[in-house]
C-alpha cells in the first residue's frame, strides 16, 4: 500500500456540480485547492454515468438561467457537443470532458478521481485537521490536510464523520407550519432514480424482458398516476424508488430494484402500451444507468435552517450568495411503489390547482449561513446536503442551484484564507466583498448590485454608435433571433392557445414618464362585441408575479373589441390621470379574462419583455415559456440605451439593463466609456447578451447564441487616434475577461463590435474596467 501526505488550503469532497464549482472558484481566487471525487468523472448526477439534465430557475422563470462558472460550462458544452440533450438519459462524455478540461486548465487546483474519504481526523471537537482517503484500484492512501473543508458529497459523509448534527426524513407540520409538510414527522425521503436511453434503429426491433424484470399490465398505473412515458427516446425522472429502503444504507438494493422496474417499463412501452408500442417499434434499448441519482439523504444543520417559507416569501437575507427558482418539487415517498407519482405530475402539471399555486416560487435569495456547519468551525457544505427542511429541499436541491452555492462557497473560502479569518467570520466581516466578487465573476444576486469601488467604468460617461427604439411588436413580426421564438412555444402554436381564459400580463420597459398610447392586437371569435378590462400596473421586476404589485394600479380602462380577427385596440393616454411613470422601470399591461377574445402572441421576442398569466392565489406565472404578447407603444421607448451597461445588473431584472444597437445600422457598432481624466486600465471585463432565455436542455447541438458577440476589439484613445489593445475573434461565451498586454492610460475606451453569432444588433449587459 502506497501512503501519501498532501497539504492544501482548501479541500473539496465531492465532484458533483456544487463541489466542482466550489473547487474552481477557490482555485481561481488563489487558494491551493484539492478536489476529491469518488467516481471516475465529474458532474455527479449530471455526469454521463447518471445522465440527469441540470435544472434550475430558468425552467420556470425567463432570463433566470444560472451564470458564473456553471454558465461557462453550459455554453462550452453546447458549443462542442454534436448531441442534443433531453431531460434525462442523453448526457454523453462531451459534458464529462468539458468539466475535466476546465479542472485540468485551472491553476492552483489538484484533483483525485476514484477516491473515497473513509476517515476524518479532528484537531479538536470543532476543527477538522485532515482527511484519510483511498484511491480505488491504485492501492494508495492519502492523508489530506487543509485549513478549510467543504462537504459536497450529497450524503453529508464528511459532516457525519466529523460529528455534525444532521437530519434525514420529513419534518412535521407542527415544527415550522410549512404548507407542504405532512401532519406528522417521519423518516420518509425522496427516492433514487436511474435512467435509460433508446436508439432509433430505422427498422422494427424486438425486446424481451428477462424473467426477473417487473411486469406491468395496467395503463392506469402510468397515465392516471403521473407516470406518462413522455419521450420514447429516454427517461424518466419518475423511475424512482426510496421508501421502504434507506437511500444511503440500502443504495445497492435500490439500484437492483430500479433496474428490474426500468426493464419492465421498457417492456411495457415496447410490447403492451397501446399508446406507445407503435412509436417504439423501431427503438432499441441502448443504455441503462447503473449508478442511481439521489435526491435526498442527510441534511446538515447549519448556522441558519431554511424553511419552505423563505423561498415562497422571497426572504431577503443580508448574506445572500446565490438564488433558486425551481418549484417546491417534493416527490412522493416510495416513487414507483407509491399510489401516485410526484403530485404535480399526477395532476397533469396543471398550472392553476391549489398545489401548483403553493409550489410555484422564486427567484429567491439563498443565505450563506445554510452552508456553514453549525458544529464544526472549518466545514462548509453545498448541494443537496445544506441546512434546509425537507420541504425547502424540494426547490434548492436541483443541480444548477447547487452549482451557484458551490461557487459562492469556494469564493468565500478563498476570501477567508486571504484575509486570515475563519469561514464563519465571512458572514459579518467580508460579506460585501463576497457578494461583489460573485457579481464580478458573472453571477447574479436578486438583492445585490455592482457597487465595486475599484470598477473604473462606474465613473465613466457612456456613449454609443446607435440604439434600438422599442415600438412594440405584432403577430406578423418575424424574429431575427429565431430560436428565442421557437423555444417560447411547444411545436406549432395555435391562436386558440392565446384565448384570454385567464388574466394575462405583458411587461413593458419604459424610459419616459408618460405614455401617449398603448395598443394590443386582439381577435373577437364571436359575432357580438366584447369588452376586456385593461390594467396598467407598476412592476418591481420581471419576476414580480403578484396580481396586484405594491406599486399599485396606475390606470385602468375597458377596451371594446368588435367581432373579427387581429384588430389593434388602442388605449389613449394610459396613466394620464396624473400618475407619472418611473423611467428605467417596468410597467405591466394586464388584460382581464374573457374567453371569447384572443390576445395574440407576437411573432418575435423583445429581449427583457416577458408575459405571465394568472394562476390563482393572487399570483401569476410565466406564460408560454417567455412569449412577448403583441402590443404597440407611443412614444417609442429608449429601453436599450448605453447607460444600461452601468446599471450594476447583468441581465433583465428591474429594467432591461442591456444596450442594443439599432439593427437597421450595419455592424460594426460601438459602445464608449469616457472619463474626465485619464485612467490607468489593466483589465477589461464584458458581459454580452445571450444564454439566459431558457434552461440548459433547450439549447441544441453546436449551439452559439446569436445574441452573443463573436468578433470585437477593445480600443483606447491614445495620441489622438483609436488604437487596438485587444482583438478577439470567434467568441461565444457570455462573460469575458481581458488582461491587457500592459497597463494603458486613457480617457476613452471603446468596445468595437464587428460581428455577432447571428443577431443584427450588438448587445452588451455590462463593461467593467480595473487598474
Amino acid at each position: 500500500m502506497i501512503r501519501k501526505t498532501e497539504l492544501y488550503e482548501f479541500a473539496v469532497i465531492g465532484g458533483g456540480m456544487a463541489g466542482f464549482c466550489a473547487a474552481i472558484a477557490a482555485a481561481r481566487h488563489g487558494a491551493r485547492t484539492c478536489l476529491i471525487q469518488d467516481r471516475p468523472v465529474f458532474g455527479g448526477n449530471s455526469s454521463s454515468e447518471i445522465r440527469v439534465t441540470l435544472h434550475g430557475a430558468a425552467a420556470f422563470h425567463t432570463y433566470a438561467k444560472e451564470t458564473g462558472i456553471i454558465s461557462e460550462l453550459f455554453i462550452e458544452e453546447r458549443a462542442r457537443n454534436h448531441e442534443e440533450i433531453t431531460e434525462n438519459g442523453w448526457t454523453n462524455s462531451v459534458w464529462d470532458m468539458t468539466m475535466y478540461d476546465m479542472a485540468q486548465s485551472t491553476p492552483n487546483l489538484s484533483f483525485y478521481l476514484n477516491t473515497s474519504v473513509y476517515e476524518v481526523v479532528m484537531k479538536d471537537d470543532t476543527t477538522i485537521q485532515a482527511l484519510m482517503a483511498r484511491v480505488a484500484g491504485a492501492e494508495t492512501e492519502i492523508e489530506i490536510t487543509a485549513k478549510l473543508f467543504i462537504d459536497c458529497t450529497g450524503d453529508g459523509v464528511i459532516a457525519d464523520l466529523a460529528g455534525c448534527e444532521w437530519r434525514m426524513g420529513t419534518e412535521g407540520r407542527e415544527e415550522f407550519n410549512e404548507p407542504h409538510a405532512p401532519e406528522r414527522a417521519s423518516g420518509d425521503t425522496m427516492g433514487n432514480s436511474i435512467h435509460f436511453k433508446a436508439k432509433d434503429m430505422g427498422r422494427p426491433v424486438p425486446f424481451a424482458a428477462p424473467d426477473w424484470a417487473t411486469r406491468y399490465e395496467d395503463a392506469a398505473y402510468f397515465y392516471d398516476q403521473g407516470r406518462a412515458p413522455y419521450d420514447i427516446r429516454s427517461g424518466y425522472w419518475w423511475i424512482e424508488i426510496g421508501v421502504p429502503w434507506h437511500t444511503i444504507a440500502d443504495a445497492e438494493d435500490i439500484r437492483h430494484e430500479l433496474t428490474k422496474h426500468t426493464l419492465g417499463i421498457w417492456d411495457w412501452i415496447k410490447n403492451r402500451d397501446p399508446r406507445t408500442k407503435e412509436l417504439a417499434a423501431n427503438y432499441a434499448l441502448d443504455w441503462i444507468g447503473q449508478v442511481p441519482g439521489k435526491r435526498e439523504s442527510r441534511r446538515i444543520m447549519g448556522e441558519y435552517f431554511m424553511t419552505e417559507h423563505d423561498p415562497v416569501n422571497r426572504t431577503v437575507f443580508d448574506d445572500e450568495i446565490a438564488y433558486g427558482g425551481w418549484f417546491l418539487d417534493l416527490h412522493t415517498p416510495g416513487g414507483l411503489l407509491a399510489a401516485t407519482s410526484e403530485h404535480a405530475s399526477s395532476e397533469g402539471y396543471s398550472e392553476t390547482t391549489e398545489y401548483a399555486v403553493k409550489s410555484y416560487c422564486g427567484p429567491y435569495g439563498i443565505p450563506f449561513r445554510i452552508m456553514l456547519a453549525r458544529d464544526v468551525d472549518n466545514l462548509m457544505m453545498a448541494g443537496r446536503n445544506v441546512s434546509v427542511t425537507h420541504a425547502a429541499l424540494g426547490t434548492v436541491r436541483v443541480m444548477a442551484t447547487g452549482a451557484l452555492m458551490g461557487q459562492a462557497a469556494g469564493t468565500a473560502a478563498a476570501i477567508a484564507l486571504r484575509k486570515g479569518i475563519g469561514i464563519k467570520e465571512v458572514t459579518t466581516g467580508a460579506m460585501q466583498e463576497l457578494q461583489q466578487t460573485l457579481l464580478r465573476d458573472g453571477c447574479f444576486l436578486p438583492n445585490a448590485e455592482n457597487r465595486d469601488a475599484d470598477d473604473l467604468a462606474r465613473q465613466a460617461e457612456v456613449s454609443v454608435s446607435s440604439e434600438i427604439s422599442v415600438y412594440g411588436t405584432g403577430p406578423e413580426s418575424r424574429d431575427y433571433l429565431p430560436k428565442l421564438r421557437e423555444w417560447s412555444e411547444s411545436g406549432e402554436r395555435s391562436e386558440q392557445e392565446d384565448l384570454l381564459v385567464r388574466r394575462r400580463g405583458q411587461w413593458i420597459a419604459v424610459s419616459s414618464p408618460q405614455i401617449d398610447s398603448l395598443a394590443v392586437c386582439l381577435s373577437n371569435i364571436t359575432d357580438q362585441p366584447q369588452e376586456v378590462e385593461a390594467l396598467l400596473l407598476q412592476a418591481d421586476h420581471i419576476w414580480d408575479y403578484r396580481s396586484e404589485p405594491e406599486g399599485g394600479r396606475l390606470d385602468s380602462c375597458t377596451l371594446a373589441v368588435p367581432p373579427g380577427g387581429r384588430r389593434w385596440i388602442e388605449w389613449i393616454r394610459p396613466a394620464g390621470g396624473g400618475k407619472r411613470l418611473k423611467p428605467g422601470s417596468y410597467v405591466r399591461l394586464d388584460l382581464a379574462a374573457n374567453p371569447h377574445v384572443i390576445w395574440h402572441a407576437a411573432g418575435t421576442i423583445i429581449p427583457g419583455h416577458i408575459s405571465a398569466s394568472e394562476m390563482g392565489g393572487g399570483k401569476m406565472r410565466r406564460y408560454g415559456k417567455g412569449l412577448t404578447m403583441s402590443y404597440r407603444i407611443a412614444p417609442p421607448q429608449q429601453a436599450f440605451g448605453g447607460a444600461n451597461i452601468l446599471s450594476g445588473v447583468n441581465r433583465p431584472y428591474r429594467y432591461t439593463n442591456l444596450w442594443r444597437s439599432d439593427p437597421a445600422q450595419p455592424l460594426p457598432q460601438w459602445i464608449q466609456l469616457s472619463w474626465e481624466t485619464e485612467q490607468k486600465i489593466s483589465t477589461v471585463e464584458i458581459t454580452f447578451a445571450g444564454h439566459l432565455f431558457r434552461e440548459y436542455h433547450a439549447y441544441g447541438p453546436f449551439y452559439r447564441d446569436p445574441q452573443c458577440v463573436k468578433d470585437y476589439r477593445i480600443q483606447s484613445w491614445t495620441g489622438g487616434e483609436w488604437r487596438d489593445v485587444i482583438h478577439a475573434a470567434d467568441n461565444y461565451q457570455r462573460h469575458v475577461r481581458h488582461t491587457l498586454p500592459g497597463p494603458i492610460r486613457t480617457g476613452k475606451l471603446r468596445i468595437m463590435i464587428e460581428a455577432t453569432n447571428g443577431d443584427p444588433s450588438a448587445a452588451v449587459y455590462e463593461v467593467r474596467c480595473y487598474e
